[in-house]
């Protein structure tokens, strides 16, 4: 099943990020309770997931920015896009980014752009056979640490 996540679904979703460029599982406290609830509240942040028997296996996050150009049409950014290792090439990362594709649309966005970090040709394969190509635009990340 492909949704948008559920607030009694933050561990769930917390202990699939661990499978993200090694992250480590945070001490659910009052700050992390407080970022879920603001995220939750956001209409334009949307966290998508695939559940297979009750549990939170892949996800993606989009994130729908507004936007002064392109006739003040919005565009989305799609992040953290992740499936448990054990669920993998089952197509549900797949799904939730056409589900995320959805949801752009649906907000009448003109585009969805999608960053990652891989260098590995099977990643970069498998978002450009989800209809993303790395030739329109150039990305530049600056780490604030």
């Amino acid at each position: 099943m492909i949704r948008e996540i559920k607030k009694e679904e933050l561990c769930q979703l917390l202990e699939l990020y661990k499978n993200l460029n090694n992250n480590t599982m945070p001490i659910i406290n009052d700050r992390i309770l407080s970022l879920w609830d603001n995220i939750l509240s956001n209409n334009n942040y949307h966290i998508i997931v695939a559940v297979i028997d009750g549990k939170v296996v892949s996800s993606c996050t989009c994130i729908i920015i507004p936007n002064l150009t392109h006739n003040q049409r919005p565009y989305a950014f799609i992040e953290n896009v992740v499936t448990d290792s054990n669920y993998r090439n089952k197509g549900l990362a797949t799904a939730c980014l056409d589900y995320a594709k959805e949801i752009a649309i649906s907000s009448n966005c003109y585009k969805i752009m999608l960053m990652t970090g891989s260098k590995k040709e099977s990643t970069l394969n498998f978002y450009r056979n989800a209809g993303y190509n790395s030739e329109d635009k150039t990305g530049f990340i600056m780490h604030l640490e």
